[in-house]
């Protein structure tokens, strides 16, 4: 599964002499998605020796993903920033996107790289959905985005009225991945891929362990540390618990189709305010335009059949775009704030040397730029004002202290829920492309078959004990309490786990683009 971004690319691990060489930095970046790239280019532009590792490949997770676009208008999010905070909150984070924005967009204007200036649409698809809609216009106002509130659009979709802010951004993330790394590089940084960190020990300086990707979870002497005086965790959500993260974002998935379209297509951006979800716009590519649909996101682990909602989304662009071919699919993972603004700053209060970057709620294209403003002046001694309403410590969190509580709740009945229900579930062995969770609290184990391969691994997240259910749609499985995802050979991809599903048998790492690396 490749998105339309990273299709045709070729990932390429480093060698373990390569990793081998690497024993001290001043700043550490765990990931190479927009967060850790950027920030890592901000730190070597000022001087600073910064290492850059990547459990997968550059642009693995959220990044290469993503749908790409850059705006601040951002569906509801504005609504539902002015709904729990003041003026002073809902004008921060608008401030923060808009550097965020502003800076990606002269990046690609100063090195050549392409990306398309369109106006932004939050919209409803019924008349339930107007009202929402006029709270993502009042928000605008009181934040001051030029927003306009609009009847009509020249769509072919059901449209009764939304929110317009002109000259926003759309863009293909790799390119600007693939400059980034050129540029580390070229200031002396270094980039290490198919390496996986694992622990993060001691203050100033701190000591990060990692072990290559593709090699056995239990295989000690395959280790490697560096030594930093900062470390910066740009992986989605923490891989570390201390902050107890993973509590306080709520892992979400979406997924999105590309269609080669005859006759015109729809130019400006578009995500509706109402549910089912519908997020549109284009991508000019050397074959042609083609157009991008995206929706049918559920929380991590936990929906019954998610190929039904995405087949359900194709559906939608085939009858409102007749004679649509898909082309490809892909899905992304992101990670929904208690209190809906992200956290840029310490792990721990207090303690500068571990510094983390999570809850972008799908807005990754302009929070994981404002993100890396952040830190990099964070630890260049610099000061942006706006930054202080993302701290990952602040008062105002206070006021998502109900939906955390709700939220872990809903933890707790998974956790439960994952052990016993496997009691009274049919022990048949999975159709192809489907698996399932199976034996007693004592012995379960979790078969899926795809392709034909039937594999069988433990079906216990080791982030913290949850049972992992399987994600139709992705094949692949899932954990319902903090998002961790696995491979059907338990192989780890993404989440707060740092290794995988016991009894996987890591594979190498096969599938970064050549134009990735100078």
């Amino acid at each position: 599964m490749s998105s339309l971004w990273t299709d045709g690319r070729i990932e390429i691990a480093s060698r373990p002499d390569e990793v081998a060489q690497a024993h001290t930095a001043d700043v550490l970046v765990v990931g190479a998605g927009i967060t850790g790239l950027t920030t890592a280019v901000l730190l070597a532009r000022a001087g600073k020796k910064v290492l850059v590792v990547e459990a997968r490949h550059v642009g693995a997770c959220a990044t290469g993903n993503t749908t790409g676009k850059v705006s601040v208008l951002q569906g509801t999010k504005l609504a539902r920033i002015r709904a729990k905070h003041g003026p002073d909150v809902l004008s921060a984070y608008v401030t923060g996107n808009a550097e965020g924005r502003d800076w990606l967009i002269r990046y690609h204007d100063d090195h050549g790289l392409a990306y398309q200036r369109e106006d932004d649409h939050s919209y409803a698809q019924a008349e339930s959905g107007l009202s929402t809609a006029r709270d993502v216009l009042a928000a605008c106002r009181e934040a001051g985005v030029d927003a306009q509130w609009v009847d009509e659009a020249d769509v072919p979709f059901p449209f009764q009225g939304g929110v317009r802010v002109r000259e926003q951004a759309q863009l293909d993330p790799v390119p600007y991945l693939g400059s980034l790394v050129t540029e580390l590089e070229k200031h002396g940084g270094t980039l290490l891929q198919g390496v996986r960190a694992t622990t993060v020990t001691g203050t100033d300086p701190v000591r990060v362990r990692f072990r290559l990707t593709d090699t056995a979870q239990d295989t000690r002497d395959e280790q490697f540390s560096v030594t930093a005086r900062h470390c910066v965790l740009a992986t989605g959500t923490p891989i570390l618990d201390r902050g107890m993260f993973f509590a306080r974002v709520e892992a979400k998935r979406s997924y999105c189709l590309a269609f080669d379209v005859p006759g015109d297509i729809t130019t400006p951006m578009f995500l509706s305010v109402d549910s089912p979800t519908r997020s549109v716009r284009y991508a000019p590519t050397a074959a042609g335009s083609k157009l991008i649909v995206g929706g049918a996101g559920h929380p991590v682990g936990r929906a019954d059949n998610p190929s039904k909602a995405v087949a359900e989304l194709s559906h939608w662009a085939a009858l409102h775009y007749p004679g649509a071919v898909q082309t490809h699919y892909w899905s992304a993972q992101d990670y929904h704030p208690d209190d809906e603004v992200p956290f840029i700053g310490p792990l721990l209060p207090m303690h500068e040397s571990v510094l983390v970057a999570t809850g972008f709620d799908k807005w990754g294209m302009t929070n994981g730029v404002a993100a890396a403003l952040a830190l990099s002046a964070r630890i260049l001694g610099g000061r942006m004002d706006w930054a202080q309403t993302f701290a990952s410590w602040r008062l105002h969190e206070l006021r998502g202290v109900p939906t955390a509580l709700q939220a872990n709740m809903k933890v707790g009945l998974h956790l439960a829920n994952g052990w016993l229900a496997p009691l009274t579930s049919s022990a048949e062995e999975p159709a192809d492309g489907t698996g399932v969770v199976s034996g007693p609290p004592w012995r379960l184990r979790a078969t899926s078959v795809v392709d034909g391969v039937q594999r069988t691994v433990s079906p216990v997240c080791p982030h913290l004990g949850g049972i992992v259910k399987w994600n139709d749609s992705d094949r692949a499985w899932e954990c319902p309490l903090h998002g961790s995802r696995f491979a059907p050979d338990g192989a780890l991809l993404e989440g707060p786990a740092t290794r995988g599903l016991s009894g996987c048998r890591p594979a190498q790492l096969r599938n970064v683009s050549e134009g990735l690396r100078p």
